[in-house]
């Protein structure tokens, strides 16, 4: 009998820590198969609130916020290329980073809309495998239509405002948690995993905690 779990993965589209921990989760899930009735629900983590509307190149923002050169940016950026695909993410080139509110914005409507997932992995794909820009709203309505959701209504969200005070709501409720990093995901509502773990220790975790279940 599959036992149910709860997964709360907070993240943000801008950290490819993210890409590789959803991608390193779901193949945890799909060995799992049976043994677990998964539901992942998304939650908003924004590294960079107060970003430009036209963005800033990665380095510049790297070096600039954890002080590091250009040459341990590019080993790091290698690493998580490695990482990804060992995963089955792929990444692309990469060479700015974005304001990711209004991305956030949407996938609040996709959680409604019972696509929030599908929608996240779409983002992820255009921003980290394509290096498309995750605060223009023609890439975000692009990205919604991929996913089976109305271009229109997702058109309509971003022009006029729509779940910025949920999105915001949302984001203090896990800081006041104590999430000041991400990828972190709550598995169960209790058993907290962080960073980009590899798909064994995700399913590891998991099988300890269903364990505890039964």
């Amino acid at each position: 009998m599959s036992r149910p779990l709860q997964i709360d993965f907070v993240s943000d589209i801008a950290c490819p820590w993210c890409a590789v921990g959803l991608a390193s989760l779901q193949r945890a899930l799909a060995r799992l198969g049976d043994e677990v009735d998964a539901h992942i629900t998304l939650h908003p983590f924004e590294l960079n609130p107060d970003m430009g509307p036209q963005g800033e190149r990665i380095v510049d923002y790297i070096g600039r916020k954890y002080g590091r050169t250009p040459e341990q940016i590019k080993e790091a950026q290698a690493v998580i290329r490695e990482r990804g695909a060992r995963e089955g993410f792929v990444f692309g080139e990469r060479n700015r980073v974005y304001n990711t509110f209004d991305a956030h914005r949407l996938l609040h409507w996709a959680r409604i809309e019972g696509r929030q997932l599908p929608l996240k992995l779409a983002l992820l794909g255009a921003y980290h495998g394509e290096g498309k820009d995750p605060s223009d709203r023609n890439v975000l309505i692009e990205a919604a239509r991929s996913v089976g959701l109305d271009g229109d209504k997702a058109r309509e969200i971003l022009e006029s405002g729509t779940y910025a005070d949920e999105v915001r709501a949302e984001e203090r409720e896990f800081q006041q948690l104590g999430i000041q990093s991400v990828p972190a995901i709550i598995l169960d509502r209790k058993f907290l995993v962080s960073g980009g773990q590899p798909s064994e220790a995700f399913e590891e975790a998991i099988r300890k905690v269903i364990g505890e279940q039964a």
